[in-house]
């Protein structure tokens, strides 16, 4: 007799540190935007992980948690650099992980795509700008010496050891969509002739190096997980050659998770467009290279962006693809998504793309990006999603609450 979609979703995960996830549903990382104006976290933020963790999910990843107050990707991000705010973690981490749900906190510095309304000088591996329509949003960066890098590498560490410390569950290394650590990985944007740049082994330095700082801070069975780009969909770029020698030499130093991402602000292939006119997977948007990279490395993947049915998520598990379905938009307007899964419903999800019919605007504005943010914003404020809320009414809100300011780059 076959398995239901449920059975198959409503299974364990054993990591690496030994660590147990209780399902192979996580909701993966997206920009809550929900962050005090002095960059703490807040009892929306609780609400909204409260909410996550009693609708069924396995693992909840944060969005953006930047560890330099001076480096921002956007304005309410919350930033951890010492322990003045440990009251404040100490309360998201309790909301978000009952029901033994895991919590991990996504760190992140975004190099040169933080917008020039944040950053007079961002920093990066090589100072070189970004091209064409994107310099209107990013000032030119400057070139990170080695004492820097070397600093960057420990506030990742120390950021990693103090939401050890009240009570998250692990931390995830946020090294895609064109930050600061996919910016040292990729040659378009690295080209440094030191031994942090130049060759794919120097170019990965930075992340192993990351890697092996917060390893030796949190101890060997506090769980340690990745979001690493396929490819940059750019040419001259990170290529899925030189990621799956990324993620080789990550599960050889012993990684719990590897979660496949890709594309950049340049080519936003996470939001299922390359900018090429090249379509994803049917469902998932990165099937068809976790079954390239399995081969490869026994380290637990995950891949996020297109699940949309139960039948879609339990046959890329059933198939040994990946080990964890990531969900983002579906549980923005569905927080008790797992939940219903695991009751035995075929369950489909009604995300669908969002569009004005107007292309610059749909462009400019992110709508897909400020649309979810507002569903986030609703589950916050104890209340619940609005999935049919109208496009153009999500516009202008927007526009009301932040002006001109929602024509800002902002992404995952």
């Amino acid at each position: 007799m076959s398995k239901s979609h449920s059975d198959i979703l409503n299974n364990p995960l054993t990591l690496p540190c030994g660590a147990q996830i209780k399902n192979r549903l996580c909701k993966s990382a997206m920009s809550e935007n929900l962050a005090s104006v002095a960059h703490s976290p807040t009892p929306r933020l609780s609400n909204l992980y409260d909410r996550w963790s009693s609708g069924g999910i396995g693992l909840c990843i944060t969005g953006n948690i930047m560890i330099d107050s001076n480096a921002l990707g956007e304005p309410r991000n919350v930033v951890i650099e010492n322990e003045s705010i440990m009251d404040e973690l100490r309360s998201w981490a309790a909301s978000g992980t009952q029901n033994n749900t895991h919590l991990w906190i996504q760190l992140n510095h975004p190099g040169k795509q933080s917008p020039n309304t944040l950053s007079k000088e961002p920093v990066a591996p090589s100072a070189i700008p970004f091209s064409g329509a994107l310099q209107k949003f990013f000032n030119p960066p400057r070139k990170l010496d080695e004492s820097e890098i070397k600093d960057l590498v420990q506030r990742f560490a120390k950021a990693a050891g103090i939401v050890k410390k009240v009570g998250f569950t692990g931390v995830q290394i946020h090294g895609a969509h064109g930050y600061l650590v996919s910016q040292f990985l990729s040659p378009n944007h690295n080209q440094r002739a030191d031994n942090w740049g130049g060759s794919a082994e120097n170019r990965m330095r930075f992340l192993l190096e990351i890697y092996r700082a917060i390893r030796k801070t949190v101890g060997t069975k506090f769980p340690v997980g990745v979001k690493l780009n396929s490819s940059d969909f750019m040419h001259g770029g990170f290529t899925e050659d030189e990621s799956i020698a990324v993620a080789v030499a990550l599960a050889d130093e012993g990684i719990d998770l590897i979660e496949i991402s890709g594309g950049t602000y340049e080519r936003p292939a996470m939001t299922g467009r390359t900018g090429k006119g090249k379509a994803h997977d049917a469902e998932a948007y990165f099937l068809s290279y976790a079954t390239k990279i399995r081969s490869h490395v026994q380290t637990p993947l995950m891949i996020t962006g297109g699940f949309r049915t139960s039948g879609g998520m339990a046959q890329a598990v059933t198939e040994n693809h990946i080990d964890l379905v990531g969900l983002a938009r579906p549980m923005a307007i569905d927080p008790e998504l797992p939940n219903k899964i695991f009751s035995g419903d075929h369950y489909s999800s009604t995300v669908k793309p969002l569009t004005t019919g107007i292309k610059l605007i749909d462009k400019m504005a992110l709508l897909e990006v400020t649309w979810y943010e507002q569903q986030l914003a609703y589950i916050a404020k104890e209340k619940n999603p609005k999935p049919d809320q109208s496009i153009w009414f999500s516009l202008a809100k927007t526009m009301i609450e932040n002006g001109f300011q929602v024509f800002q780059k902002r992404r995952a």
